[in-house]
């Protein structure tokens, strides 16, 4: 089976628990503080890796960070490929309020310090039917993009977070594109999520265009195709890692040459099942728990 070769980041999540999320000038006291393995990159590779994927993590940690390395050889991502660095790990500071809501800061750190050696082993890693997945935690986007685009390298792209790097990449180069309601505004200059859907799947006609809407489900395009689903109902505990559990639930069925309908779906499950849950790599659900979701609970109104 194909394999997934994850170009990614690897993060120190700091997580406060709050009664409301600080507004400006604010000060909040948390009702909990706790620490754990997340970022965008660490976390979409255990998910693909409990989803049944064969994963390989390309990327960067501190000294202090060796632990995320083990965290994700728990779950057999093969991590030969993650090097340590002097710069300290990356890390964030999470804010979640009783809705399971969470506002977000992030700091590169060791993620921003990818080099040629870095990309170039992702690469060489990646057979004709690998899937390279990237997302916009790291350095060096724009030369990954045309490293793609040269060796026709299968690229699926997790925008997120967005930032003021994205008006230079070449999405042109992604197979698959995955977003969220804002990032894809951002990409696409639209302020409805409707007509910023629209607009990705016309300027990009031969990528398959994922927006995320969280509880209101996901958008999917392609050409002249268009799946609306809506989402599964759960009490959300913490929103972090939902969106992670997606991508690497969507990104395992596509290895294993699911149908794009029934891959959406199984990432769909997972990530439902992630915000019922505390923390980020943490919350992320088992193959057997995403399948019982599937069998047992049916999705929401499409919104």
């Amino acid at each position: 089976m194909p394999k997934l070769v994850n170009l990614g980041s690897l993060c120190i999540d700091n997580v406060y628990s709050v009664p409301n999320i600080t507004a400006a000038g604010e000060t909040v006291a948390s009702l909990e503080y706790a620490i754990h393995a997340g970022g965008k990159g660490l976390n979409q590779s255990l998910a693909a890796a409990r989803a049944g994927a064969q994963v390989i993590h390309v990327g960067c940690v501190g000294s202090e960070g060796r632990w995320l390395k083990q965290e994700l050889s728990k779950s057999g991502v093969d991590v030969a490929a993650v090097r340590e660095t002097d710069s300290p790990s990356g890390h964030a500071v999470i804010q979640v309020n009783p809705s399971g809501e969470n506002a977000i800061v992030i700091s590169g750190g060791a993620n921003r310090t990818l080099n040629d050696a870095d990309i170039d082993t992702a690469f060489n890693l990646c057979d004709a039917d690998d899937w390279l997945l990237l997302q916009n935690e790291i350095n060096r986007m724009e030369d990954i993009f045309k490293m793609a685009s040269d060796r026709r390298q299968k690229l699926a792209l997790n925008l997120a977070p967005v930032d003021d790097r994205i008006g230079n990449y070449d999405i042109g180069a992604v197979d698959l594109l995955i977003v969220n309601e804002v990032e894809a505004q951002a990409l696409s200059g639209e302020s409805a999520v409707d007509d910023a859907f629209a607009a990705l799947c016309e300027r990009y006609p031969s990528c398959d265009v994922v927006v995320t809407l969280g509880r209101d489900g996901l958008r999917y395009g392609k050409g002249a195709e268009r799946i609306a689903f809506g989402a599964f109902a759960v009490e959300a505990v913490d929103e972090t890692g939902a969106g992670d559990a997606f991508v690497g639930y969507l990104m395992a069925a596509l290895l294993e040459g699911q149908r794009m309908r029934d891959a959406l779906l199984a990432g769909s499950a997972a990530g439902a099942l992630a915000a019922t849950r505390a923390g980020a790599a943490s919350s992320i659900p088992d193959r057997e728990a995403v399948a019982s979701m599937i069998a047992t609970s049916k999705l929401g109104p499409v919104a």
